[in-house]
Protein backbone atom coordinates (compact mmCIF):
# COMPACT_ATOMS: atom_id res chain seq x y z
CA UNK A 1 0.00 0.00 0.00
CA UNK A 2 1.02 3.47 -0.76
CA UNK A 3 2.92 5.10 1.83
CA UNK A 4 0.51 8.39 0.64
CA UNK A 5 -2.19 5.98 2.26
CA UNK A 6 -0.89 6.15 5.80
CA UNK A 7 -0.19 9.71 7.98
CA UNK A 8 1.61 10.55 11.05
CA UNK A 9 -0.65 11.39 14.06
CA UNK A 10 0.43 15.11 13.62
CA UNK A 11 -0.94 14.99 10.39
CA UNK A 12 -4.07 13.02 12.06
CA UNK A 13 -4.61 15.37 14.14
CA UNK A 14 -4.42 18.33 12.18
CA UNK A 15 -6.93 17.07 10.06
CA UNK A 16 -9.59 16.00 12.41
CA UNK A 17 -8.57 18.94 14.69
CA UNK A 18 -8.65 17.01 17.63
CA UNK A 19 -6.00 16.69 20.78
CA UNK A 20 -3.92 13.11 20.97
CA UNK A 21 -6.27 11.42 23.71
CA UNK A 22 -9.27 11.79 21.19
CA UNK A 23 -6.85 10.46 18.36
CA UNK A 24 -6.19 7.52 20.89
CA UNK A 25 -9.95 6.95 21.39
CA UNK A 26 -10.89 6.82 17.58
CA UNK A 27 -8.08 4.01 17.41
CA UNK A 28 -9.00 1.50 20.60
CA UNK A 29 -12.52 2.20 19.02
CA UNK A 30 -11.70 0.56 15.85
CA UNK A 31 -12.69 4.14 14.06
CA UNK A 32 -9.13 4.29 12.86
CA UNK A 33 -6.65 1.98 11.52
CA UNK A 34 -2.72 2.10 12.53
CA UNK A 35 0.53 0.41 12.05
CA UNK A 36 3.77 1.09 13.25
CA UNK A 37 6.40 3.72 11.22
CA UNK A 38 8.18 0.83 8.53
CA UNK A 39 10.87 4.36 8.96
CA UNK A 40 10.86 4.41 12.87
CA UNK A 41 8.93 1.71 14.70
CA UNK A 42 8.65 3.54 17.63
CA UNK A 43 5.67 5.89 15.60
CA UNK A 44 2.59 5.28 14.61
CA UNK A 45 1.08 6.04 11.07
CA UNK A 46 -2.88 6.30 10.89
CA UNK A 47 -4.73 5.23 7.91
CA UNK A 48 -5.37 8.22 5.83
CA UNK A 49 -8.73 7.17 4.37
CA UNK A 50 -10.38 6.71 7.77
CA UNK A 51 -9.30 10.30 9.25
CA UNK A 52 -10.89 11.49 6.10
CA UNK A 53 -13.97 10.30 6.69
CA UNK A 54 -14.19 11.53 10.02
CA UNK A 55 -13.07 14.58 9.29
CA UNK A 56 -16.49 14.24 7.19
CA UNK A 57 -18.49 12.96 9.21
CA UNK A 58 -17.51 15.50 11.90
CA UNK A 59 -17.78 18.08 9.01
CA UNK A 60 -21.39 17.32 8.31
CA UNK A 61 -22.44 17.27 12.65
CA UNK A 62 -20.96 20.31 12.58
CA UNK A 63 -23.25 21.88 9.70
CA UNK A 64 -26.48 20.24 11.42
CA UNK A 65 -25.51 21.77 14.35
CA UNK A 66 -25.02 25.09 13.00
CA UNK A 67 -28.30 24.81 11.50
CA UNK A 68 -29.93 23.79 14.58
CA UNK A 69 -28.19 26.71 16.88
CA UNK A 70 -29.31 29.05 14.42
CA UNK A 71 -32.97 27.66 13.87
CA UNK A 72 -33.95 28.39 17.87
CA UNK A 73 -33.31 32.46 16.98
CA UNK A 74 -36.12 33.15 14.07
CA UNK A 75 -34.22 30.55 12.20
CA UNK A 76 -35.89 27.85 10.10
CA UNK A 77 -38.43 25.58 11.51
CA UNK A 78 -37.64 23.08 13.61
CA UNK A 79 -40.99 20.60 14.00
CA UNK A 80 -43.87 20.06 11.76
CA UNK A 81 -46.89 21.91 12.82
CA UNK A 82 -50.70 22.37 11.56
CA UNK A 83 -51.91 24.69 13.54
CA UNK A 84 -50.29 28.85 12.66
CA UNK A 85 -48.03 29.86 10.54
CA UNK A 86 -47.28 33.35 8.67
CA UNK A 87 -47.06 33.29 4.86
CA UNK A 88 -46.66 36.04 2.41
CA UNK A 89 -47.14 38.42 4.89
CA UNK A 90 -50.36 37.12 6.59
CA UNK A 91 -51.28 35.58 9.65
CA UNK A 92 -53.04 32.03 8.84
CA UNK A 93 -54.85 29.35 11.24
CA UNK A 94 -55.21 26.05 9.85
CA UNK A 95 -55.27 27.52 6.77
CA UNK A 96 -57.60 30.52 7.58
CA UNK A 97 -56.76 34.05 7.42
CA UNK A 98 -56.87 35.59 10.58
CA UNK A 99 -57.87 39.18 9.77
CA UNK A 100 -60.93 37.63 8.01
CA UNK A 101 -61.18 35.49 11.20
CA UNK A 102 -61.53 38.59 13.63
CA UNK A 103 -64.34 40.19 11.53
CA UNK A 104 -66.51 37.38 12.49
CA UNK A 105 -65.34 35.16 15.03
CA UNK A 106 -64.61 34.98 19.12
CA UNK A 107 -62.21 33.20 20.93
CA UNK A 108 -63.66 30.40 21.71
CA UNK A 109 -64.46 29.85 18.20
CA UNK A 110 -60.60 29.97 16.86
CA UNK A 111 -59.59 28.16 19.59
CA UNK A 112 -61.65 25.12 18.27
CA UNK A 113 -60.69 25.76 14.85
CA UNK A 114 -56.52 26.02 16.74
CA UNK A 115 -56.86 23.06 17.80
CA UNK A 116 -58.16 20.68 15.69
CA UNK A 117 -62.40 21.41 15.67
CA UNK A 118 -62.63 18.86 18.54
CA UNK A 119 -65.41 19.55 21.28
CA UNK A 120 -67.98 22.10 19.54
CA UNK A 121 -68.89 23.86 22.75
CA UNK A 122 -68.58 21.03 25.28
CA UNK A 123 -66.89 22.45 28.57
CA UNK A 124 -67.45 22.06 32.35
CA UNK A 125 -69.82 24.55 34.44
CA UNK A 126 -69.07 24.15 37.72
CA UNK A 127 -65.92 25.56 38.04
CA UNK A 128 -64.76 26.92 41.50
CA UNK A 129 -64.62 30.36 42.78
CA UNK A 130 -61.14 32.13 40.91
CA UNK A 131 -58.30 32.52 43.82
CA UNK A 132 -57.84 35.56 44.95
CA UNK A 133 -55.55 37.96 44.61
CA UNK A 134 -53.81 41.64 44.42
CA UNK A 135 -53.73 41.22 40.60
CA UNK A 136 -54.96 40.08 37.51
CA UNK A 137 -51.75 39.06 36.37
CA UNK A 138 -51.15 37.08 39.88
CA UNK A 139 -54.71 35.04 39.74
CA UNK A 140 -54.20 33.89 36.23
CA UNK A 141 -50.80 32.37 37.93
CA UNK A 142 -52.90 31.05 40.54
CA UNK A 143 -55.23 30.00 38.78
CA UNK A 144 -53.36 27.48 35.98
CA UNK A 145 -51.10 26.47 38.83
CA UNK A 146 -53.94 24.91 40.89
CA UNK A 147 -55.22 23.24 37.71
CA UNK A 148 -51.91 22.08 36.76
CA UNK A 149 -51.15 20.45 40.79
CA UNK A 150 -54.51 18.81 40.12
CA UNK A 151 -55.52 17.58 36.60
CA UNK A 152 -54.53 14.29 35.24
CA UNK A 153 -51.90 13.85 32.44
CA UNK A 154 -52.97 14.80 28.96
CA UNK A 155 -50.68 11.43 27.63
CA UNK A 156 -53.33 8.97 27.29
CA UNK A 157 -56.52 10.75 26.94
CA UNK A 158 -58.77 10.48 24.30
CA UNK A 159 -59.08 13.65 22.25
CA UNK A 160 -62.52 14.63 23.60
CA UNK A 161 -61.91 14.91 26.92
CA UNK A 162 -58.85 17.28 26.32
CA UNK A 163 -60.85 18.93 24.07
CA UNK A 164 -63.84 19.23 27.18
CA UNK A 165 -60.47 20.48 29.68
CA UNK A 166 -59.32 23.15 26.96
CA UNK A 167 -62.52 24.99 26.69
CA UNK A 168 -62.74 24.79 30.43
CA UNK A 169 -59.28 26.29 31.11
CA UNK A 170 -60.29 29.20 29.01
CA UNK A 171 -62.67 30.06 31.26
CA UNK A 172 -61.12 28.73 34.19
CA UNK A 173 -58.30 31.41 33.15
CA UNK A 174 -60.84 34.55 32.21
CA UNK A 175 -62.62 33.80 35.80
CA UNK A 176 -59.20 34.68 37.16
CA UNK A 177 -58.59 37.78 35.27
CA UNK A 178 -62.35 38.70 35.89
CA UNK A 179 -62.26 37.90 39.29
CA UNK A 180 -65.46 35.79 39.42
CA UNK A 181 -67.05 32.54 37.93
CA UNK A 182 -69.30 33.92 34.72
CA UNK A 183 -70.95 33.08 31.79
CA UNK A 184 -71.37 33.75 28.32
CA UNK A 185 -68.15 34.79 25.71
CA UNK A 186 -64.85 35.69 26.98
CA UNK A 187 -64.84 39.16 25.57
CA UNK A 188 -67.77 39.70 26.62
CA UNK A 189 -66.96 39.04 30.18
CA UNK A 190 -63.93 41.03 29.80
CA UNK A 191 -66.05 44.14 28.60
CA UNK A 192 -67.94 43.50 31.37
CA UNK A 193 -65.10 43.47 34.30
CA UNK A 194 -63.27 46.48 32.62
CA UNK A 195 -66.48 49.03 32.22
CA UNK A 196 -67.31 48.42 28.86
CA UNK A 197 -70.77 46.87 28.86
CA UNK A 198 -71.25 43.46 27.10
CA UNK A 199 -72.05 44.03 23.00
CA UNK A 200 -70.77 47.73 22.29
CA UNK A 201 -67.76 48.68 20.50
CA UNK A 202 -65.24 47.94 23.08
CA UNK A 203 -66.55 44.16 23.52
CA UNK A 204 -66.27 44.19 19.78
CA UNK A 205 -62.50 45.76 19.70
CA UNK A 206 -61.48 43.31 22.58
CA UNK A 207 -63.25 40.20 20.81
CA UNK A 208 -61.25 41.20 17.65
CA UNK A 209 -57.99 41.35 19.70
CA UNK A 210 -58.52 37.83 21.25
CA UNK A 211 -58.77 36.35 18.18
CA UNK A 212 -55.75 38.29 16.23
CA UNK A 213 -53.36 37.16 19.07
CA UNK A 214 -54.67 33.68 20.08
CA UNK A 215 -51.61 32.40 18.51
CA UNK A 216 -48.28 32.85 16.23
CA UNK A 217 -47.04 30.25 15.23
CA UNK A 218 -43.56 28.72 17.03
CA UNK A 219 -42.96 31.93 19.52
CA UNK A 220 -41.09 31.19 22.84
CA UNK A 221 -44.44 30.57 24.87
CA UNK A 222 -45.54 27.75 22.36
CA UNK A 223 -42.50 26.15 22.64
CA UNK A 224 -42.15 25.81 26.28
CA UNK A 225 -46.02 24.52 26.22
CA UNK A 226 -44.76 22.08 23.66
CA UNK A 227 -42.01 20.82 25.89
CA UNK A 228 -44.15 20.65 28.54
CA UNK A 229 -46.91 18.77 26.47
CA UNK A 230 -43.60 16.31 24.95
CA UNK A 231 -43.57 15.36 28.40
CA UNK A 232 -47.31 13.93 28.91
CA UNK A 233 -48.01 16.77 31.15
CA UNK A 234 -51.48 18.32 31.63
CA UNK A 235 -52.73 20.79 29.77
CA UNK A 236 -53.12 23.23 32.43
CA UNK A 237 -49.48 22.32 33.11
CA UNK A 238 -48.38 23.25 29.49
CA UNK A 239 -50.33 26.47 29.73
CA UNK A 240 -48.80 27.17 32.73
CA UNK A 241 -45.38 26.78 31.28
CA UNK A 242 -46.66 29.40 28.13
CA UNK A 243 -47.62 31.63 30.76
CA UNK A 244 -44.41 31.71 32.29
CA UNK A 245 -42.65 32.31 28.96
CA UNK A 246 -45.09 34.85 28.12
CA UNK A 247 -44.29 37.45 31.27
CA UNK A 248 -40.55 37.74 30.03
CA UNK A 249 -39.96 41.34 28.90
CA UNK A 250 -39.15 39.82 25.68
CA UNK A 251 -42.52 38.31 25.18
CA UNK A 252 -45.95 39.47 26.58
CA UNK A 253 -43.63 42.30 28.77
CA UNK A 254 -43.04 43.41 25.29
CA UNK A 255 -46.10 45.55 25.99
CA UNK A 256 -44.44 47.64 28.83
CA UNK A 257 -41.35 48.60 26.85
CA UNK A 258 -44.08 50.06 24.19
CA UNK A 259 -45.72 52.12 27.31
CA UNK A 260 -42.02 53.05 28.66
CA UNK A 261 -41.03 54.62 24.67
CA UNK A 262 -44.53 56.54 24.64
CA UNK A 263 -43.78 58.12 28.46
CA UNK A 264 -40.30 59.03 26.51
CA UNK A 265 -42.09 60.60 23.56
CA UNK A 266 -44.57 62.36 25.54
CA UNK A 267 -41.80 64.22 27.99
CA UNK A 268 -38.97 64.66 25.27
CA UNK A 269 -41.02 64.55 22.13
CA UNK A 270 -41.66 62.10 19.60
CA UNK A 271 -38.84 63.01 16.90
CA UNK A 272 -36.42 63.21 20.39
CA UNK A 273 -37.41 60.18 21.48
CA UNK A 274 -36.77 58.38 18.52
CA UNK A 275 -33.59 60.35 17.67
CA UNK A 276 -31.90 59.51 21.39
CA UNK A 277 -32.90 55.61 21.23
CA UNK A 278 -31.47 55.82 17.68
CA UNK A 279 -28.27 57.33 19.01
CA UNK A 280 -28.15 54.88 21.71
CA UNK A 281 -28.77 51.73 19.19
CA UNK A 282 -32.00 50.67 20.93
CA UNK A 283 -34.68 49.47 19.64
CA UNK A 284 -38.49 51.09 18.71
CA UNK A 285 -40.81 48.93 20.86
CA UNK A 286 -44.18 48.81 19.04
CA UNK A 287 -42.95 49.30 15.45
CA UNK A 288 -41.83 46.71 13.07
CA UNK A 289 -41.59 42.57 13.36
CA UNK A 290 -38.88 40.52 11.61
CA UNK A 291 -42.09 37.94 10.25
CA UNK A 292 -43.38 40.84 8.77
CA UNK A 293 -41.03 43.28 6.83
CA UNK A 294 -44.29 44.86 4.92
CA UNK A 295 -46.20 45.58 7.86
CA UNK A 296 -47.96 43.37 10.94
CA UNK A 297 -51.43 42.84 9.29
CA UNK A 298 -52.62 42.45 12.90
CA UNK A 299 -51.85 45.46 14.21
CA UNK A 300 -53.33 47.23 10.85
CA UNK A 301 -56.66 45.16 11.01
CA UNK A 302 -57.03 46.66 14.80
CA UNK A 303 -56.15 50.22 14.27
CA UNK A 304 -58.37 50.18 11.35
CA UNK A 305 -60.98 49.92 14.26
CA UNK A 306 -60.45 52.83 17.41
CA UNK A 307 -58.71 56.00 17.00
CA UNK A 308 -55.55 56.05 19.09
CA UNK A 309 -54.91 58.71 21.52
CA UNK A 310 -53.42 61.59 20.48
CA UNK A 311 -49.93 61.30 21.89
CA UNK A 312 -49.46 57.75 20.38
CA UNK A 313 -50.78 58.96 17.05
CA UNK A 314 -47.65 61.42 17.05
CA UNK A 315 -45.84 58.92 18.12
CA UNK A 316 -46.59 55.87 15.05
CA UNK A 317 -46.60 59.10 12.74
CA UNK A 318 -43.01 60.31 13.84
CA UNK A 319 -41.53 56.48 13.87
CA UNK A 320 -43.21 56.38 10.55
CA UNK A 321 -41.86 59.44 8.92
CA UNK A 322 -38.09 59.16 10.22
CA UNK A 323 -37.75 54.98 10.28
CA UNK A 324 -40.14 54.01 7.73
CA UNK A 325 -41.71 51.68 10.40
CA UNK A 326 -45.12 50.47 11.04
CA UNK A 327 -46.72 49.26 13.94
CA UNK A 328 -46.67 45.92 15.61
CA UNK A 329 -49.73 43.97 17.20
CA UNK A 330 -47.88 45.14 20.93
CA UNK A 331 -47.96 49.05 19.71
CA UNK A 332 -51.69 48.54 18.62
CA UNK A 333 -52.53 46.54 22.13
CA UNK A 334 -51.28 49.30 23.65
CA UNK A 335 -53.55 51.58 21.93
CA UNK A 336 -56.64 50.04 21.72
CA UNK A 337 -56.61 49.50 26.01
CA UNK A 338 -55.76 53.12 26.31
CA UNK A 339 -58.63 54.22 24.09
CA UNK A 340 -60.76 52.34 25.92
CA UNK A 341 -59.29 53.36 29.17
CA UNK A 342 -58.34 49.39 29.79
CA UNK A 343 -56.82 48.53 33.41
CA UNK A 344 -53.07 48.96 32.94
CA UNK A 345 -52.40 45.14 33.28
CA UNK A 346 -55.11 44.79 30.44
CA UNK A 347 -52.63 44.03 27.55
CA UNK A 348 -50.92 41.06 29.58
CA UNK A 349 -54.36 39.97 30.14
CA UNK A 350 -55.57 39.81 27.39
CA UNK A 351 -52.46 38.30 25.63
CA UNK A 352 -52.84 35.60 28.46
CA UNK A 353 -56.35 34.11 27.67
CA UNK A 354 -55.53 34.33 24.38
CA UNK A 355 -52.36 32.87 23.87
CA UNK A 356 -53.57 30.41 26.19
CA UNK A 357 -56.11 29.14 23.53
CA UNK A 358 -52.84 28.49 21.70
CA UNK A 359 -50.55 26.93 23.96
CA UNK A 360 -53.15 24.48 24.09
CA UNK A 361 -53.83 23.81 20.56
CA UNK A 362 -49.92 23.11 20.50
CA UNK A 363 -50.02 21.52 23.60
CA UNK A 364 -52.15 18.56 22.02
CA UNK A 365 -50.79 18.70 18.88
CA UNK A 366 -47.30 17.81 20.66
CA UNK A 367 -49.07 15.50 22.49
CA UNK A 368 -50.34 13.44 19.40
CA UNK A 369 -47.08 13.36 18.17
CA UNK A 370 -46.30 11.24 21.32
CA UNK A 371 -42.20 12.37 21.29
CA UNK A 372 -40.02 13.94 23.74
CA UNK A 373 -38.84 17.23 23.21
CA UNK A 374 -35.06 16.89 24.02
CA UNK A 375 -32.53 19.12 22.45
CA UNK A 376 -28.78 18.45 22.72
CA UNK A 377 -26.50 21.06 24.24
CA UNK A 378 -23.00 21.77 22.74
CA UNK A 379 -20.87 21.63 25.32
CA UNK A 380 -18.25 24.62 25.81
CA UNK A 381 -17.52 24.63 29.17
CA UNK A 382 -14.02 23.23 30.07
CA UNK A 383 -12.54 20.13 29.03
CA UNK A 384 -13.27 17.01 31.14
CA UNK A 385 -11.02 15.73 33.47
CA UNK A 386 -9.10 12.23 32.40
CA UNK A 387 -9.81 9.16 33.78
Amino acid sequence: MPQTDWIAAEEARDRLGVRPQTLYAYVSRGRVSVRPDPGDPRRSLYRAADIAALAERKSRSRKISDVAAGAISWGEPVLASEITTVSGGRLFYRGRDAIRLAETETLESVARLLRGGHGAALKRTDRPTPPSGPDMRTRAYLALALRAAADPPARGRAALALAVEAATLLDVLTDAIAGEVGGGAIHNRLALAWGQGPGGPGADLIRRILVLVADHELNASAFAARVAASTGASLAAAALAGLATLSGPRHGGATAAVRKFAAEAAQLGPREAIASRLTDDRALPGFGHNLYPDGDPRAAALLDRFTPPPELARLQDAVKAITGLTPNVDYALIAACEALKLPQDAPFALFSIARCAGWIAHAIEQGQTDSLIRPRARYIGPEPEAG
